[in-house]
């Protein structure tokens, strides 16, 4: 004879159907975290870089290789400031007074007797604790300046850009930089978000100094 407490045994045990969906859900939610562990680990944009190519500004111009979608690091930054775009670009240009007012900027020395950025000057100096040297790229008066950077004698790992933008009275000043390589990788792995803040500091410095603070 079944007994209440056999009833209520039968009842609990999982159906046929019960027991698929709960299969199924739980072969979903490994898929699941497998395929988050395989992103992550195939370096994937995380946190501050996804969040920095969601918002990049899509009218700067990226030489090939260094499209921000195929970059292994990328930072986007923008402000505005009060200040006209001519005002703001003569203290970009003028690098070698970089140090005096951005941190970041140490030891720039400017080859080939230039004085000031230009189509194609080079130069050497010291950001985020690395020795670099850099080339301009891309040179648009009071519009857009883009160069190549990367370890001396070596090939360029990464493509810094500026574009200004008049607002008004204002300027809106826009920085993005990719990086690629080995070294880029190693550099977001250690610190993702450590150009983002690095160059927020730059447009803080600029804005300061642009607005003859």
């Amino acid at each position: 004879m079944q007994t209440s407490i056999d009833t209520a045994r039968e009842a609990r045990k999982p159906t046929g159907s019960s027991r698929l969906a709960k299969a199924a859900a739980l072969v979903a939610a490994i898929t699941l975290a497998t395929l988050a562990g395989a992103a992550i680990a195939a370096g994937q944009p995380q946190g501050q870089m996804a969040s920095d190519l969601a918002t990049r500004d899509r009218d700067i111009h990226w030489p090939a290789g260094f499209e921000p979608e195929k970059a292994d690091l990328f930072a986007h930054n923008e402000a505005r400031l009060n200040a006209s775009c001519d005002m703001v670009w003569r203290h970009i240009v003028d690098a070698r007074a970089w140090p005096t007012w951005y941190p970041n900027a140490q030891d720039v020395t400017l080859l080939g007797n230039a004085e000031a950025l230009a189509p194609d000057v080079r130069w050497r100096w010291t950001t985020f604790g690395l020795a670099i040297e850099s080339r301009v790229h891309e040179f648009v008066s009071g519009r857009r300046l883009g160069w190549f950077g990367g370890a001396p004698g070596e090939a360029p790992a990464f493509y810094h850009s500026w574009l200004l933008k008049p607002d008004d009275n204002g300027c809106r000043a826009i920085m993005d930089e990719a990086g690629v390589g080995p070294g880029a990788v190693a550099f977001r792995e250690a610190d993702e978000g450590r150009m983002h803040r690095g160059h927020a500091l730059w447009l803080a410095t600029l804005k300061w100094v642009s607005e003859g603070r």
